[in-house]
């Protein structure tokens, strides 16, 4: 695997995916398909790129997702207050299990957007790859 190339790709799923889901939130997909097209599409530095199908995309896609994902989950939970806001309308609910559902809620978003990018960037993958 070419890593810088997957490095590179996963910046741009990472940019792309916080700026597009700031902006409207709707559009935070298209971080994670741009990854993981760039990632497979770019993928020169084979050998025997010839022969690169669908099958080689779909791996260096994911793998640019997946880091993608754990870094965007991160800064999600970590960084921007996503969390707060989302357990704020939660927790006036529930009261008392506050402190568990607020853990419970960041685990959720973390492997949610884990997931989300890795299929994204699995599907960016192969397109990549078909288009060149």
């Amino acid at each position: 695997m070419n890593w810088k190339i997957i490095l590179i790709s996963s910046l741009v799923n990472i940019v792309l995916t916080i700026i597009l889901s700031l902006i409207f939130f709707l559009f935070f997909f298209l971080g994670p398909l741009t990854g993981g097209f760039f990632s497979s599409y770019l993928s020169k530095g084979y050998e025997d790129y010839d022969t690169m199908d669908e099958k080689d995309g779909a791996v260096v896609g994911a793998v640019s997702g997946l880091i993608g994902g754990i870094i965007i989950g991160l800064l999600f939970i970590l960084g921007f207050g996503d969390i707060s806001a989302i357990t704020g309308v939660i927790s006036t609910k529930i009261g008392v299990l506050t402190d568990h559902i607020t853990l419970i809620t960041g685990y959720l978003i973390f492997q949610f957007s884990v997931f989300i990018s890795f299929v994204l960037g699995l599907v960016g993958g192969i397109v990549g790859v078909a288009v060149k």
